[in-house]
């Protein structure tokens, strides 16, 4: 994998959009998941427009699927054994953060290790561990059997 262009690109991006360093630690597990819920829903939709050129209101149906709250849930409980100490412990703040929100059509359950999913993720994007990062959902969506082109899924 190429993290020297993705490091490159992420200098680029931080001195043009003027941001400051900050310890991805800092941030609260909330805040590490609403910027989780973004990468990896960006992560998702580059792989299902990946797979070919369908109507976007298909795109949206696929994309959907994958980043709803359950199917998160079924992948971080099945990457946990994989997860490192310090990952587990972000995914573990995530999940116990206390939310003012629930997902609309979620489980309590499912939507609390979603919020920790998503926490891993954004606490991985922010402390740029790209590789990591990348691994991570790959293996997730090969775990629950993600891995065909999304043309093939209806």
């Amino acid at each position: 994998m190429e993290t020297g262009v993705m490091k490159e690109f992420l200098e680029y991006y931080k001195t043009w959009m003027k941001l400051e360093e900050r310890d991805a630690n800092t941030y609260s597990p909330l805040v590490l998941a609403y910027m989780g819920d973004a990468v990896y829903e960006v992560l998702v939709r580059a792989k299902v427009v990946n797979a070919g050129s369908i109507q976007v209101n298909k795109l949206h149906k696929r994309s959907s699927s994958l980043v709803c709250a359950a199917t998160q849930a079924e992948m971080v409980k099945r990457l946990q054994p994989d997860l490192r100490e310090e990952e587990t412990a972000v995914f573990k703040r995530g999940r116990n953060a206390k939310s003012f929100t629930t997902a609309k059509n979620a489980s309590i359950t499912d939507y609390r290790l979603a919020t920790g999913f998503e926490a891993l993720i954004g606490w991985l994007f922010l402390s740029e561990q790209f590789e990591r990062l990348i691994f991570l959902v790959s293996q997730g969506l090969e775990k629950i059997g993600e891995t065909e082109s999304c043309d093939t899924k209806k």
